[in-house]
């Protein structure tokens, strides 16, 4: 299996039989940030898989349903607050016809794609994260389910956004999840790490690749400097930049 870092919550799995691609957008879609990832080269004849969590503008792009075109065994996977109406398709030059291809999915549901069975859990801020079972596999892509603590929130919000974020999480305790993409959030400043850390600490994932850093990825070391169980901190990737591969 290799995982591509492409950027931002954006990575690709690619195993012997189909590739996966999560959360892509291009560059220029968010301001302030320049984003340099690009796709890797795989096999066109490949069953490929693109999912999209929810419709913000840093976890979607139109630009994938264009890839159609190229792609023969291409199957998206999208979350229902994605819109597209035949209009707005045709407005933007691409065939409605494209969402004969979509599997629009809602979140605490279980969806049958090909030979893969995708479970769905609650976002607490938009859309849905994705647990994938796949060749004797389990791959979780949390898209922005994360626990959203925020200086001057107050106890309250925060309190509530704890509470949902592990109900969530705790749903995934009974699994053995192989490969885990999950948020770690700098804008949160001193709450960054709350979220992945009680993901690690309550799911048997073998391997955590961090997302969401808006490419400061100083926060990997700083997680990892306060862990004094060398195997526990040994199962989160060190990405240092985008375009990055991991062989597994």
């Amino acid at each position: 299996m290799i995982i591509t870092f492409v950027h931002h919550s954006c990575f690709v799995v690619e195993t012997e039989e189909r590739v996966l691609i999560f959360d892509y957008f291009r560059n220029g879609n968010v301001n302030g940030y320049e984003f340099t990832g690009v796709m890797p080269e795989f096999e066109k004849e490949k069953p490929l898989y693109v999912f999209a969590s929810h419709a913000h503008q840093d976890h979607f792009d139109l630009e994938i349903l264009r890839w159609e075109a190229d792609f023969p065994k291409i199957h998206y996977i999208l979350s229902k607050d994605i819109r597209l109406s035949d209009r707005y398709l045709e407005r933007n030059g691409i065939s409605p016809k494209v969402k004969e291809k979509v599997t629009f999915v809602q979140s605490l549901k279980t969806y049958e794609v090909d030979d893969m069975k995708i479970r769905t859990l609650k976002s607490t801020d938009a859309g849905v994260a994705f647990l994938i079972g796949m060749e004797g596999r389990y791959i979780y892509h949390a898209g922005d389910l994360n626990l959203w603590k925020w200086d001057g929130a107050g106890d309250l919000v925060n309190g509530k956004e704890t509470r949902a974020y592990k109900h969530e999480i705790n749903k995934l305790a009974d699994y053995e999840i192989d490969v885990a993409f999950v948020p770690l959030d700098s804008r949160q400043k001193k709450y960054a790490a709350d979220g992945l850390l009680y993901f690690m600490e309550h799911v048997d994932a073998k391997v955590v690749f961090p997302m969401h850093m808006w490419q400061d990825y100083s926060l990997i070391a700083a997680f990892k400097s306060k862990i004094s169980n060398g195997a526990f901190a040994a199962r989160l990737v060190d990405i240092s930049g985008e375009n990055e591969a991991y062989e597994l």
